[in-house]
């Protein structure tokens, strides 16, 4: 009785185990253009649910009154999207007249033009008692409406 108590507290990770060894018996079902169709439903439907979720998740008043920060926002997307990607490029500028492979500085430059992972942001800000509905507006900005 106590095992199944506490497969069912941790239904996720059973889940999640019982999914790994499906997929060790049965590989087939999600290779690209297995019945499981992954090239579309991973790459469409899996990620505008995650996001569709994360905005349910949210308090209507406590997202209105995070929208209101528009200097914080602004800030926010600038040092994101203007601030790091420049710095990384005069970092780059400077490891160019190094031996390093042109191929890894290529990756450096791609990774540091990516804006954070929205679903991670607002994960560990919840995770440590933050206000997750500021992060995730002043983090996405025009995609959380969905």
């Amino acid at each position: 009785m106590r095992l199944l108590e506490r497969a069912r507290k941790e239904w996720f990770m059973v889940g999640i185990v019982v999914a790994i060894g499906a997929a060790k018996l049965e590989p087939s079902v999600g290779v690209n253009g297995g019945p499981l169709k992954p090239e579309i439903t991973v790459s469409y439907i899996a990620v505008a649910t995650i996001f569709f979720n994360s905005g349910l998740s949210l308090k209507t008043e406590e997202l209105t009154s995070a929208l209101v920060h528009l200097k914080l926002h602004l800030f926010i997307q600038t040092f994101t999207l203007a601030f790091f990607p420049a710095t990384i490029w005069l970092f780059l500028q400077l490891l160019s007249v190094t031996p390093i492979n042109e191929w890894l500085l290529k990756g450096l430059q791609t990774v540091g033009c990516m804006p954070p992972p929205v679903s991670s942001a607002v994960i560990l800000t919840k995770a440590v008692g933050g206000n997750e509905t500021r992060s995730c507006c002043a983090l996405t900005g025009p995609e959380l409406i969905l």
